[in-house]
């Protein structure tokens, strides 16, 4: 188990589900990927750490323009993922804030959709910045708040839905999901010239393949689909398709409003 019980529940959330994130949300997530990576100032010949890799979309990037990556992950199948995509990383099993590398052992370090997942997202900055040799940079993203349309989606699917206690970020450890919020984030980490910005963009998918999200299990909407009876489920899925029809676009697929929040800091 990890340091807080947010985290034991993202673990348990995550664990073996790596193929079912591949075939969903994994191509939403990979949106900022090169921004990210920009932003971070990653490029060829740099040592480039990939906190919360997945199935290595961004570490794969990272490859592809010529950095050395060492690429993390919290959970064994999604390392499985990335070591198919990006052979030549060097790749670790790792959970935030302990990160098997040495202190200032990178030129950058990234974190794509990452500080959403821990339990101490100011402990997690602070461990991604030790990493990172003086000078160098770190970039992270998360998804903001107010939601856009597409997250905000599922809270219509499952507005009327009792489903028990959910997990939540400790009070004392959260973080306004805003651009002020996580620039104070980083900046309370000691971090310099730390900037945010919004990301916007239009995910497109098949309504169907994107209902195989939350029925496989992923996030919060999926922790609400199991506690539920086969009835409901099927209910819910049919309250989907009507709520969802609104993005239909000509060709069938949907077409959903999404935005996420890009910060960068430079360590000290």
């Amino acid at each position: 188990m990890t340091g807080t019980s947010f985290d034991d529940h993202e673990r348990e959330r995550w664990a073996g589900r790596a193929a079912a994130y591949e075939r969903t949300f994994a191509r939403l997530c990979a949106y900022p990927a090169g921004a990210l990576l920009d932003a971070a100032g990653a490029g060829a010949g740099m040592r480039v750490l990939d906190v919360g890799t997945g199935p290595g979309t961004v570490a794969a990037l990272a490859a592809g323009r010529g950095a050395t990556v060492v690429a993390v992950d919290a959970e064994a199948s999604m390392l499985a993922g990335a070591r198919r995509a990006v052979p030549g990383a060097r790749l670790a099993h790792a959970v935030l804030p302990h990160l098997p590398v040495a202190t200032g052992g990178v030129d950058a370090a990234v974190a794509n959709f990452v500080l959403n997942h821990v339990g101490d997202p100011a402990a997690a900055v602070a461990e991604l910045a030790r990493t990172v040799r003086p000078g160098g940079r770190i970039a992270a993203t998360v998804w903001p708040w107010p939601q856009p349309p597409l997250q905000r989606l599922w809270g219509e699917v499952f507005a009327d839905v009792d489903g028990g206690e959910l997990p939540r970020l400790a009070a004392e450890r959260d973080f306004p999901r805003t651009e002020k919020g996580l620039t104070g984030l980083l900046a309370e980490a000691g971090l310099d010239d730390v900037r945010c910005r919004t990301l916007t963009w239009t995910h497109r998918a098949d309504p169907d393949e994107w209902w195989t999200g939350p029925a496989s299990g992923l996030g919060i909407p999926g922790l609400l689909l199991e506690r539920q009876l086969p009835a409901t489920r099927e209910a819910l899925r049919r309250r989907y398709l009507e709520l969802s029809a609104r993005y239909r676009d000509a060709d069938g697929l949907l077409a959903l409003p999404t935005a996420a929040l890009l910060a960068c800091a430079v360590v000290r």
